[in-house]
């Protein structure tokens, strides 16, 4: 298996989280998302011309859920709680994010470079506000008994806030200082799997 990751792509990097996670040996090939000729180079590489992409024999799996979901599949249910009703919470905290927090999105590119505390408009701090709420539900070190996707998805969420000033408080913020200090999440940054100056 291959796994086309792209240059600035947090969604990228998750699901290279997600493989480390399912114990899945992929191959990581590291795509640039711009400069002359990198969509050819995407659509021959992905047939979409998007990443994250697993490529596996012939087929092509493209989005970050689909491909993290394929691995769950094929790693014995690995990537979720045992918990039939943690599972289903996991599924909807990781497509809450999947589909949301557009203005820390907009507003907050992750980047490894320094950058200064974001200006808090309204819709940040709703968001905000949001995550807190959820963080505050983690039941450890993760969010639940051991290391799942929804930890995968979150770190990087996690790391964006911090970069921008944003620290959580209370159970919230332990969980995100868990996070920040996990090791997955410290091992993408040491390799630099899929970061760069800014997010897509």
């Amino acid at each position: 298996m291959k796994l086309y990751v792209g240059f600035n792509s947090t969604w990228s990097l998750r699901v290279w989280i997600c493989a480390q996670l399912a114990d899945v040996e992929v191959a990581t090939d590291v795509l640039p998302l711009s400069g002359m000729g990198h969509k050819q180079r995407l659509i021959a590489a992905t047939n979409s011309g998007l990443v994250p992409a697993l490529v596996v024999d012939d087929t092509v799996i493209s989005d970050s859920l689909a491909i993290a979901e394929y691995l769950n599949e094929i790693s014995d249910g690995a990537l979720y709680p045992e918990s039939k009703m943690q599972r289903a919470v996991a599924r909807s905290l990781v497509s809450e994010l999947h589909a949301g927090f557009y203005s820390l999105r907009e507003a907050c590119p992750v980047t490894m470079e320094p950058v200064k505390p974001v200006v808090r408009s309204a819709a940040i701090n709703q968001e905000v506000e949001r995550i807190e709420v959820i963080f505050a539900q983690a039941q450890g070190e993760f969010m639940f008994s051991h290391p799942t996707i929804v930890d995968a998805f979150y770190a990087i969420l996690a790391y964006r806030l911090q970069s921008y000033g944003i620290s959580l408080s209370g159970r919230a913020g332990e969980y995100q200082n868990s996070l920040l200090n996990w090791s997955l999440l410290q091992r993408a940054i040491q390799e630099n799997i899929g970061w760069g100056s800014s997010s897509e």
